[in-house]
């Protein structure tokens, strides 16, 4: 599989970024504040572990999309969008977070069948994901909390079958592969929200 050097990085700004969001979004800062807070090491920790469980969870669930798109014969690049990415820090800094670190861009002849298993590679990646940070909790606690926090609201999320989401694609190709994933992306995100999970 094929990276180019550009790729790689849109890769790293955007694990970097994201981190870096994530980070501002748990550790409150202000314009007086900035300086001292950037400066320590609640701070650095908070970094390092959004690079571990959000970075990953986000770049793993594009890479996902690759592979499976490089499987089926597709040219496929991931291409970060630096504006979204600039929205997620700015809304780490404010209190809010919205993040779409980018895509991965596949062309080439497909069927619809390759077109939804190329979809859906993403959220089941976070599911799996979800399943290993269940499994650190009782040794890395903080990894495995944030992590499956992460992976699996981006697994839920992504299967909503609505515009440019994984999940529209996913339903459009096969209803019964739809409801199949639902089941092991939808369905775990509902009970964690609702506090059974």
């Amino acid at each position: 599989m094929n990276v180019s050097r550009r790729e790689l990085r849109d890769l790293a700004a955007a694990w970097l970024l994201l981190g870096l969001a994530f980070a501002l979004f748990r550790v409150p800062v202000s314009p007086t504040t900035m300086t001292e807070v950037l400066g320590s090491r609640f701070f650095a920790r908070e970094f390092l572990l959004s690079l571990a469980t959000v970075g990953v969870a986000f770049l793993l669930h594009e890479l996902a999309h690759k592979v499976v798109a490089v499987r089926f014969g597709q040219d496929a690049e991931f291409r970060a969008d630096y504006g979204m990415l600039g929205l997620a820090v700015a809304g780490g800094l404010a209190g809010f977070l919205f993040a779409a670190p980018g895509a991965v861009h596949h062309r080439g002849y497909i069927t619809p069948r390759e077109n939804g298993l190329i979809a859906v590679a993403g959220p089941l990646t976070n599911a799996a994901l979800a399943v290993v940070s269940l499994a650190l909790l009782p040794v890395a606690p903080d990894i495995g909390a944030r992590g499956l926090f992460i992976n699996v609201l981006l697994a839920g999320f992504n299967m909503i079958p609505f515009g440019p989401l994984d999940g529209a694609t996913v339903l459009e190709w096969s209803p019964v592969a739809y409801a199949g994933a639902a089941v092991v992306t939808i369905g775990p995100a509902a009970l964690y929200f609702l506090g059974l999970l």
